[in-house]
């Protein structure tokens, strides 16, 4: 099947901006926008303003919410976040696309990896590259193609780009959820898996935070007036490791204990902390129950245990919108010549939280790379085109009605 006309002159429009989106993500890669370093955040939604200015849209900074953080000895304080970018187009037409990514990447400002190299085989090295930078550049690339063509305005989009993605999306959580309540379809900018494959089903995720406290005491002459909270987290964490096992794709990974102090005192505060990942609802119900059950028995004498933090993130499942739209994203594949295919994946992103508010979307339409949350994380150039006109054309279609994002909306909203 041949594409139209306005079609492929949409698809002609990417390409000729091919080298622009990857210079584009190779300079925000240079600016280092770790989830806390505030001055770099800053930064980089300055250059994102500056881009999304090209667009024919509402350019704003939205407020996020503040979150909870538990602190090294238990102490519980706000956490303010950094505003998000949301640019806006068209918000009275009758076909609502919702795209997302997030300009926050792993890396502290104390990393030593801050600079994009070319690797002898051609993939760029960079922070960020692949995990988004790389793919907010396709994001954007996509649409200033598709707002050539002629039936654009059916269809009004908007963007939200957040600066928390990497540590649970907590501030943008609500931005998030509205979003999708509102869109027909989603597309977020993940990047694909190395062969390029997209992810279909995810699990959901939750992050917890179980506070033990005790009683401190002099370790030599008064030990057994003492309550020692160190050993009580230990106890805890042995507990909540061996809920491993006993429900089938239930994680439970036990990834911190802190807590204590000198040696010749009875440790009175320590913290746990603990990510769970689970396929479905009904494991969600499960774990969430057994979590509990844990909290509300102190390991030993003396001790209380106070538990923060839950479910962030819903399980994802190929529900029969999924499946209709992944068959979809794999026709407009073919017809560029582009073999798409999807698997499970155990990772969370912004496509659960929209998911869970309604939203059919395919959550790895960025470029094509590896190894992030490394210092080896590479992006290969040639993606960038090859997805931003995957994106063009899905947005296209859903112009055209050759994608139906109203039906979509309402498969979902039949399974939820």
């Amino acid at each position: 099947m041949s594409l139209p006309p306005p079609e492929k002159a949409v698809l002609d429009r990417v390409a000729a901006e091919a080298p622009r989106l990857v210079d584009r993500a190779v300079a925000w890669a240079g600016v280092n926008s770790g989830s806390g370093n505030a001055a770099g955040l800053a930064r980089m939604l300055d250059l994102l303003e500056t881009e999304a200015s090209r667009l024919p849209c509402a350019v704003e900074r939205v407020a996020t919410a503040d979150s909870i953080t538990v602190g090294e000895q238990g102490e519980v304080t706000a956490r303010a976040h950094a505003p998000a970018l949301r640019l806006t187009c068209r918000p009275e037409a009758p076909l609502q696309v919702v795209l997302t990514g997030h300009y926050d990447t792993v890396f502290p400002v104390e990393s030593p990896f801050q600079t994009v190299v070319t690797r002898a085989d051609g993939a760029l090295n960079g922070p960020g590259m692949a995990d988004m930078k790389g793919g907010i550049s396709v994001m954007l690339g996509a649409l200033e193609a598709f707002e050539t063509h002629p039936a654009r305005e059916r269809v009004g989009w908007t963007v939200l780009l957040s600066p928390d993605e990497e540590i649970g999306s907590p501030g943008s959580a609500p931005l998030l959820a509205e979003l999708g309540a509102r869109g027909h379809l989603g597309l977020t900018y993940e990047p694909s898996l190395p062969d390029g494959t997209l992810a279909g089903a995810r699990k959901g995720s939750g992050n917890f935070h179980l506070v033990v406290h005790g009683k401190a005491a002099h370790a030599g002459r008064a030990f057994h007036e003492g309550a020692n909270a160190v050993a009580g987290a230990a106890v805890v964490a042995t507990r909540l490791h061996e809920l491993n096992g006993r429900r089938e794709r239930v994680t439970v990974n036990v990834a911190k204990i802190s807590g204590g102090g000198a040696l010749n005192v009875v440790a009175d505060r320590a913290v746990v902390r603990f990510n769970v990942r689970v396929p479905d609802s009904q494991s969600a119900a499960w774990v969430t129950d057994a979590i509990g059950e844990i909290a509300a028995a102190p390991p030993l004498p003396g001790l209380s245990l106070h538990l923060h933090g839950g479910m962030t993130r819903a399980p994802k499942p190929m529900d029969a919108a999924q499946t209709e739209l992944f068959e979809a994203v794999r026709q407009a594949g073919a017809l560029l010549g582009q073999t798409i295919a999807w698997k499970p994946s155990g990772g969370v992103c912004e496509g659960n939280n929209l998911h869970a508010a309604g939203l059919p979307n395919v959550d790895t339409l960025g470029v094509v790379g590896g190894d992030i949350h490394s210092d080896q994380e590479f992006a290969w150039p040639d993606s960038f085109a090859d997805r931003a006109r995957l994106s063009a054309l899905i947005l296209c279609r859903v112009a055209s009605g050759e994608i139906d994002a109203a039906r979509l909306k309402r498969l979902r909203l039949e399974t939820a």
